[in-house]
C-alpha cells in the first residue's frame, strides 16, 4: 500500500436529491449527505466528522435515522446492485453494524426508508416497475414481509412508521395513500380510498391516529384511522406589486365518518377566491414535519408555513409564515427565493428547524424567533454557507492568502478560506463561469466566461472586474507562477497575457483538437497543454514556438501536470492510463485499473501525487510510481472529479467534482521525509479597497463621530438629571429611614417594658406552682398514709378471722387456698399499681415545672434575638434599598437578556408539561381505539356467523331441491333413451353415406392446402430476396454518388490550388488566396475537429466498407444458394405441370370422343336439334361410365373444369415469377426447358 495519507477535513456542499437528506443526531449535531459521504456538522463549534459511502458505490439515495439516533441506514447503488448500509452512530469512528445486499426478490434500487419507533425493523421501499414494499427485522437481515404498493409504475415519494405502533405503516405516492399493518407475517391495507386519486407528495404522523398529507396542487389533509377529517388548500396570490401574500383559504372541516371535500356552505373566505381565481397558482407541498404544537409544510418556492392545534377543535390553523431571504450577492435578488423547499427537520427540543432546497442549500432558523416577532416577516437564515448548486467547473488557489476559488455552471464565482472553513466572498453573473485562476497574491481572479474573459479585483466585500477580454467560451486559465503572466484558452489556441501592461504577448498555435488542460513549470518558462486531440505540447514562451510533442491519436486528454524539476510530463485521459513523458516520448503508462483517470496533480516535494477518477474517488500514490498497484483509494465524490490541486505548501488537498461539493483533504506521507515545508512567512492579511469605498467609509466615520459625540452629550445631561433626581430621592429615603428608626426606638422601650412585666408574672406564676405542687404532695402522701393503716388493720381483723374459723371451715380452706392467694396477689398488684401511677403523675408534675421555666427562658431569649434580627434586617434592608437605587441602571440593562432567558424556560416546562399531557391522552385515546376496534371485530364475527349459518340453510334446500329435479330428469332420460334408439336405427344408412362422401372432400381438401402452402412458401422465399437485393442497389447507388462527389470536389481543389500556385510569387496575394480556399473548403463548425478526425475517419470508412462488402459476399452466397434450392424446386415443379398438362390433354381428347360417340348417337335417334351438348352426358351408355350415375358424373366435370382453370392460372403466376428471378444477378434459368402452351394443346386437339 501507499504510504501517502490524505485524511478528509472539510466539505462545502449538499446533494439535495437524495431522500430525507437531513436530519439531527443531537441538539447540535445535524447530518446531511455530500459527495459520497454523510458528514455530521456540529452547528455550535463549526467542525465536520465524515462518514464515508461504500466501497465502488455509484451514489446515496436515501437516508434514514432511527428514532433512538443510534443507527443511520443508507441507500446506495454498488456497481449496478442495491444495497443498504446500517452504521452505529454512537461508536467512535461509526461503524458498519449490517449491510443487507442478498435479496429474495427483484429490485433495482431503494428510494425511501423508515425505522420503527423501537428501531428493530425497516421499512423500505423499492423504485417501479416492482414498487415492493419490503419490512426488515435488519438485525437479523430477515425479511418479515413483502406488499406490492403499485402495478401502474406510479412513483412512491414516501414511507413511514406509526411512531407509536410498530405493526401500521403509511405509504404515499402519486394517487396513492395507503394504511398497512403488519400480521400474520404479511402486511394488508387497512383504509380504503375514496374520492379522486390526489398525487400525495409528503405525509407525517401528528399523533398514533392522525397523519398530516400534502399534494402537488397545495392542498392538505387530515386523515384519522384512515378517514378523511380536514382539509385546506394552500394558494400562493401573485398581486400587482413585487411582495407575494400567502393565504390559507377553502378550509373545510367535518366531524362525520366521510365528510366531503368541500363545505356546503361557502365561507366568506371562499368568496374572494372565485372572483380571482386566475391570480393564483398552486403550490407543491414537498415536506412536512411535525412538533408538539403542530406541524410545518413547504408551500411552494421559498416558502414554510407553520400550522398550530386549534384550542377548542381538532384541527389546525395558520400560524406563521418563514420565506427563504433574497440573496443580495445576486445578478436577480428575486430568484434566490424560488427554491423548493425538499426535506425539513426539527431539533430534538424543537428548538430550531432545518430545511434543504433543490439548490443544494441548508437553511435554519430559531423556532423562539418566530414566537417573539409576530406580526414581523421572518427569514430563514444559512446554517453553513451559500454552496454551490451545480457541477463545479474551475478550481484555483494562490500562495499568500488561505484563499481558495471556485466557480461553478450555477453562474457564480466564491471564495473560500480553508483555514478557517469559511466563505469569505461570492457573487452570482448572468453567464456560466467556466474556469476560474487566482493570482499569487491572492488580490486577483480571471474568470472565463461563455461571452468574455474577465480580470477581477477582490475587493474587501466585493469581486469588481478591472478589464474584459473578448474570449468567448474560455475553458481553461491559469496564472504564472510568479504572476506575471495568464494563459486562456480558446478553443485549440492559448492566448498569454501580462498581468503589469494587460496586453496580449502571445498566441500559441497548433493544437487540433479542443485544448483540455494547460500547466505552467516551476520558473514559468515553459508551458505544456494537452487536449481531445491527442497532442501533448511543450511551449518555449520566449520564442512561442513548441519544444516538445508527444501525440497520441487514440487518446483523449484530460489533465496534465509537470515535475517540479521540469523534466517529466504527467498526463491522463480516456485510455485509462497514466503516462509519464518526457523528450517528446511515453517513458512509461501506469494503468487505471478499469477507471478513467479525469484530474491529476504532483507535490511541489515531487514525492507525492493525487489522481481524480470518474467515478469521484480519489487515488494517492508515492513518487515514483509503483510498478504494482500500490495506491490509497478514498470515496469523495458522487461524481466525476473535474479539478484538483495541492495548495503551495503540500499541507492540503483541494478536490472539486461534478456533484456540486468541494473537499479540502489533509495530506502527509507516513515516512515523514520532507513532507511539510515551513512557511517563512505567515498568510498576507492585507485586502484591497478602492478609493471611493475608503472615503464613504471615512464620510461615514466622521457622521458616526459626530454622532457620537451628540450622544455622549445627551447622555452625560441625562446622567445628571438622573443624579439629581437620585439624590432627592436619597434625601427622601434618609428621612423615611430617620423616622423609622425612631419609631423602632420606641417600639424596643415599649418592648422592655412589656418583657420586664412578662418577667414579673413568670415570677409569680412558678412561686404559686411551686407552693400548690407541695401543698398537692403532703395531702397526697397523708392520704396514702391512712389508706395503708386501714388496710393493715383490716388485714389483722381478716387474720384473727381466719384463725378463728380455721377448725371449722378447714376443708373449704383447702379448697379455696389458691383462690385467696390469687384474689390476695390480684389486690397488692392492683394497689402497687395505683401507687405507682401516683408517683409517675408525681414525676411528671415535677417535670412540667421544669420544662415551662426552660420554655420561659426559651421564650426570652428568643424575643431578645427576634427584637436584634428585626433591627438588624430592617437596617440592611434599607442599605441594600439604597444600593439598588444606585444600581439600577446597570441591572435595567440585563434584565431583557434575563427575561428572555426566564420566558424560554418556562416556555419549555410548558412544552414539557403539555407534551405530557398530550401523550396521557393519546395513550388515552389509542386505549380507547384498541376497544372500539375489538368491538367492530367481536360484531364482524358475529355478523360473520350468522351469515355463514345462512349461507348453510340455503345451501341445503338448494340440495334438496336439487335432488327432486334430479329424480324427475332420470325419469325423462328413460324415455328419451328409448326415441335416440329408434332414431338411430333411422339414421345409420344416411351416416355411411355421408361419412365416404366426407372422406372423399377431406381428402381433396388436404391436397390443395398442401399446393397453397408450397406456393405461399416460395412467394415469401422470393420476396425475401428481392428485398435484400433492393437495399444493396441502393446502398451501391448513394456510395458511388458520394464517391462521385467527393471526386467532383477534389477536382475544384485541385483546379482552385493550381490557380493559386501561379501567384507563388507574390505572398500577399498567395495568402489571400490560401485564406479563400481555407474559407471554401473548410467548414467553421470542423475547423477545429476536422484535422485530427481525417485518419480516424479513413480508418473507420475502411473498416465500415470492409464489413460491408463481407456482408455483401455473404449476402451473394446465400441467394446463389437459394437460387440452387429454388432451381432444383422450380425443375420440379415444371416436371409436375407438364404431367398434369399431358394428363389434362389425354383427358380433353378423352372427352371429345365422347361427345362425338354422343353426337352420333343422337343423330341416329333424331334428338340432335332438340339435346343442348351439355345434356349429352346423359345419354351416354352405362357400359362407358363405369356403373355411375348421371349426376355424379357432371359433378366430376365440372370440378376437372375448375381444377384445369386453377391450374392455368397458378401456372401462368409461375411463369412470371421465373421472368422476374431471370433478371436477378447470379440465378440461371434452365436452358431449354419451356412448358408447353395450354392454347397450343387446345389447337392442336381441335384439329
Amino acid at each position: 500500500m501507499s504510504t501517502v495519507v490524505a485524511q478528509s477535513l472539510h466539505v462545502f456542499g449538499l446533494r439535495s436529491h437524495v431522500s430525507n437528506n437531513v436530519f439531527f443526531f443531537d441538539e447540535h449535531i445535524v447530518i446531511f449527505p455530500s459527495g459520497n459521504h454523510c458528514v455530521k456538522y456540529n452547528v455550535d463549534q463549526k467542525w465536520q466528522k465524515f462518514i464515508p459511502g461504500s466501497d465502488k458505490s455509484q451514489g446515496m439515495l436515501a437516508l434514514a435515522i432511527s428514532p433512538n439516533r443510534r443507527y443511520l441506514a443508507v441507500s446506495e447503488t454498488v456497481q449496478e446492485k442495491p444495497v443498504i448500509t446500517i452504521y452505529e452512530l454512537s461508536s467512535i469512528p461509526c461503524r458498519k453494524r449490517k449491510i443487507l445486499n442478498n435479496f429474495d426478490f427483484p429490485v433495482q434500487r431503494f428510494i425511501c426508508m423508515a425505522f420503527s419507533p423501537d428501531s428493530k425493523y425497516l421499512l423500505t421501499q423499492t423504485s417501479p416497475p416492482e414498487s415492493n414494499l419490503v419490512y426488515w427485522l435488519w438485525e437479523k437481515q430477515k425479511v418479515m414481509a413483502i406488499f406490492r404498493t403499485d402495478t401502474q409504475n406510479n412513483a412512491v415519494y414516501q414511507v413511514s412508521f406509526n411512531p407509536q405502533d410498530n405493526t401500521q405503516v403509511c405509504v404515499t405516492g402519486n394517487g396513492m395513500f395507503k394504511l398497512l399493518r403488519f400480521a400474520e407475517g404479511t402486511l394488508k391495507q387497512t383504509n380504503f380510498q375514496r374520492g379522486e386519486p390526489q398525487n400525495y407528495l409528503a405525509h407525517t404522523w401528528v399523533s398514533d391516529d392522525r397523519i398530516i398529507v400534502g399534494t402537488d396542487t397545495g392542498r392538505l389533509f387530515l386523515f384519522e384511522s384512515g378517514d378523511q377529517r380536514w382539509e385546506t388548500s394552500i394558494v400562493v396570490k401573485e398581486p400587482t406589486n413585487e411582495t407575494k401574500n400567502l393565504g390559507v383559504i377553502q378550509e373545510s372541516e367535518s366531524l362525520i365518518e366521510f365528510p366531503t371535500l368541500t363545505s356546503p356552505v361557502p365561507s366568506y373566505e371562499q368568496v374572494p377566491m372565485a372572483r380571482s381565481h386566475s391570480q393564483m397558482s398552486l403550490p407543491q407541498v414537498l415536506a412536512i414535519a411535525a412538533y408538539s404544537k403542530g406541524f410545518a409544510c413547504s408551500a411552494g418556492p421559498g416558502r414554510v408555513l407553520l400550522f398550530e392545534k386549534m384550542e377548542d377543535k381538532e384541527f389546525y390553523h395558520e400560524s406563521r409564515e418563514i420565506r427563504i431571504p433574497m440573496d443580495p450577492q445576486s445578478h436577480d435578488p428575486s430568484q434566490s427565493d424560488k427554491q423548493d423547499v425538499l426535506c425539513m427537520c426539527f431539533s430534538p427540543s424543537e428548538e430550531i428547524l432545518i430545511a434543504s432546497t433543490s439548490k443544494n442549500q441548508l437553511y435554519s432558523i430559531t423556532m423562539s424567533l418566530t414566537e417573539i416577532s409576530k406580526g414581523e416577516p421572518v427569514h430563514f437564515e444559512y446554517l453553513m454557507h451559500p454552496l454551490h448548486s451545480a457541477s463545479i467547473t474551475g478550481l484555483a488557489s494562490c500562495i499568500r492568502k488561505p484563499l481558495i476559488a471556485t466557480c461553478s455552471v450555477d453562474r457564480s464565482v466564491r471564495i473560500w478560506n480553508y483555514e478557517s472553513n469559511t466563505l469569505e466572498l461570492f457573487k452570482e453573473y448572468q453567464e456560466e463561469a467556466y474556469t476560474i485562476s487566482l493570482h499569487p497574491s491572492g488580490h486577483f481572479i480571471v474568470v472565463g466566461f461563455a461571452d468574455k474573459l474577465r480580470l477581477m479585483n477582490l475587493l474587501i466585500d466585493d469581486i469588481r472586474s478591472f478589464k474584459e477580454y473578448s474570449v468567448r467560451g474560455c475553458k481553461e486559465c491559469c496564472f504564472s507562477n510568479g504572476g506575471h503572466l495568464f494563459a486562456a484558452v480558446n478553443g485549440n489556441v492559448i492566448h498569454i497575457f501580462t498581468t503589469t501592461s494587460l496586453e496580449n504577448i502571445s498566441n500559441l498555435k497548433g493544437h487540433t483538437g479542443k485544448i483540455r488542460s494547460v500547466a505552467w513549470n516551476s520558473d514559468d518558462s515553459r508551458l505544456i497543454s494537452c487536449g481531445t486531440d491527442g497532442a501533448v505540447y511543450e511551449w518555449n514562451l520566449s520564442t512561442g514556438k513548441r519544444e516538445t510533442e508527444c501525440v497520441l491519436k487514440s487518446c483523449s486528454y484530460n489533465c496534465v501536470t509537470i515535475s517540479p524539476d521540469g523534466k517529466i510530463i504527467f498526463a491522463v485521459g480516456s485510455d485509462q492510463t497514466l503516462k509519464e513523458i518526457a523528450d517528446s516520448s511515453v517513458l512509461r503508462e501506469t494503468s487505471a485499473f478499469d477507471v478513467t483517470y479525469t484530474a491529476i496533480v504532483i507535490s511541489h516535494s515531487g514525492r507525492m501525487m493525487f489522481v481524480g477518477t470518474s467515478v469521484g474517488t480519489i487515488r494517492a500514490m508515492k513518487y515514483p510510481l509503483p510498478l504494482q498497484k500500490e495506491f490509497s483509494e478514498y470515496q469523495a465524490h458522487a461524481g466525476p472529479v473535474t479539478k484538483m490541486l495541492l495548495t503551495f505548501d503540500d499541507q492540503f488537498l483541494l478536490t472539486v467534482a461534478e456533484d456540486g461539493c468541494l473537499f479540502t483533504w489533509k495530506v502527509f506521507d507516513k515516512d515523514g521525509r520532507g513532507v511539510k515545508r515551513e512557511r517563512e512567512v505567515g498568510f498576507a492579511e492585507e485586502v484591497l479597497v478602492t478609493k471611493t469605498d475608503m472615503e464613504e467609509k471615512a464620510q461615514v466615520m466622521l457622521e458616526l463621530k459626530s454622532r457620537v459625540e451628540e450622544l455622549k452629550m445627551e447622555n452625560e445631561y441625562q446622567l445628571r438629571l438622573k443624579d439629581m433626581n437620585y439624590s432627592e430621592k436619597i434625601k427622601e429615603l434618609t428621612d423615611k429611614f430617620i423616622q423609622e428608626m425612631e419609631s423602632l426606638k420606641t417600639k424596643n422601650q415599649v418592648l422592655r417594658t412589656e418583657k420586664e412585666k412578662q418577667d414579673i408574672l413568670h415570677h409569680e406564676r412558678i412561686e404559686d406552682l411551686l407552693d400548690k405542687q407541695s401543698r398537692e404532695l403532703q395531702d397526697l402522701e397523708c392520704c396514702n398514709n391512712q389508706k395503708l393503716l386501714l388496710e393493715y388493720e383490716k388485714y389483722q381483723e381478716l387474720q384473727l378471722k381466719s384463725q378463728r374459723m380455721q377448725e371449722e371451715y378447714e376443708k373449704q380452706l383447702r379448697d379455696n387456698d389458691e383462690t385467696k392467694s390469687q384474689a390476695l396477689e390480684e389486690l397488692t398488684e392492683f394497689y402497687e399499681a395505683k401507687l405507682q401511677e401516683k408517683t409517675t403523675l408525681l414525676e411528671e408534675a415535677q417535670e412540667d415545672v421544669r420544662q415551662q421555666l426552660r420554655e420561659f427562658e426559651e421564650t426570652k431569649k428568643q424575643i431578645e434575638e427576634d427584637e436584634d434580627r428585626e433591627i438588624q434586617d430592617i437596617k440592611t434592608k434599607y442599605e441594600k434599598k439604597l444600593r439598588d437605587e444606585k444600581e439600577s441602571n446597570l441591572r435595567l440593562k440585563g434584565e431583557t437578556g434575563i427575561m428572555r432567558k426566564k420566558f424560554s424556560s418556562l416556555q419549555k416546562e410548558i412544552e414539557e408539561r403539555t407534551n405530557d399531557i398530550e401523550i396521557l391522552k393519546g395513550e388515552q385515546v389509542k386505549l380507547q381505539g384498541v376497544i372500539k376496534s375489538l368491538e367492530k371485530d367481536i360484531l364482524g364475527l358475529k355478523r360473520e356467523i350468522q351469515e355463514r349459518d345462512e349461507t348453510i340453510q340455503d345451501k341445503e334446500k338448494r340440495i334438496y331441491d336439487l335432488k327432486k329435479k334430479n329424480q324427475e330428469l332420470e325419469k325423462f332420460k328413460f324415455v328419451l333413451d328409448y326415441k335416440i334408439k329408434e332414431l338411430k336405427k333411422q339414421i345409420e344408412p344416411r351416416e355411411n353415406e355421408i361419412k365416404v362422401m366426407k372422406e372423399q372432400i377431406q381428402e381433396m381438401e388436404a391436397e390443395l392446402e398442401r399446393f397453397h402452402k408450397q406456393n405461399t412458401q416460395l412467394e415469401l422465399n422470393i420476396t425475401e430476396l428481392w428485398q435484400k437485393l433492393r437495399a444493396t442497389d441502393q446502398e451501391m447507388r448513394r456510395e458511388r454518388q458520394k464517391e462521385r462527389d467527393l471526386e467532383a470536389l477534389v477536382k475544384r481543389f485541385k483546379t482552385d490550388l493550381h490557380n493559386c500556385v501561379a501567384y507563388i510569387q507574390e505572398p500577399r496575394l498567395l495568402k489571400e488566396k490560401v485564406r479563400a480556399l481555407f474559407e471554401k473548403y473548410v467548414q467553421r463548425a470542423d475547423m477545429v475537429e476536422i484535422a485530427g478526425l481525417n485518419s480516424d475517419l479513413q480508418q473507420e470508412y475502411a473498416r465500415q466498407r470492409e464489413h460491408l462488402e463481407r456482408n455483401l459476399a455473404t449476402l451473394k452466397k446465400k441467394v446463389v444458394k437459394e437460387s440452387e434450392l429454388h432451381h432444383t424446386d422450380y425443375v420440379r415443379i415444371m416436371q409436375e405441370n407438364v404431367s398434369l398438362i399431358k394428363e389434362i390433354n389425354e383427358l380433353r381428347r378423352e372427352l371429345k370422343f365422347t361427345r362425338s360417340q354422343v353426337y352420333d348417337l343422337e343423330a341416329a335417334l333424331k334428338l340432335t336439334k332438340k339435346i343442348q351438348p351439355q345434356d349429352v352426358p346423359e345419354t351416354v351408355p352405362r357400359e362407358d361410365m363405369l356403373g355411375m350415375s348421371p349426376t355424379m358424373r357432371l359433378k366430376e366435370q365440372e370440378e376437372t373444369g375448375r381444377i384445369i382453370e386453377m391450374q392455368r392460372l397458378e401456372i401462368q403466376r409461375l411463369r412470371d415469377q421465373i421472368q422476374e428471378q431471370e433478371q436477378v444477378p447470379g440465378f440461371h434459368p434452365l436452358a431449354g426447358m419451356r412448358l408447353p402452351s395450354l392454347l397450343g394443346s387446345e389447337v392442336a386437339q381441335t384439329k
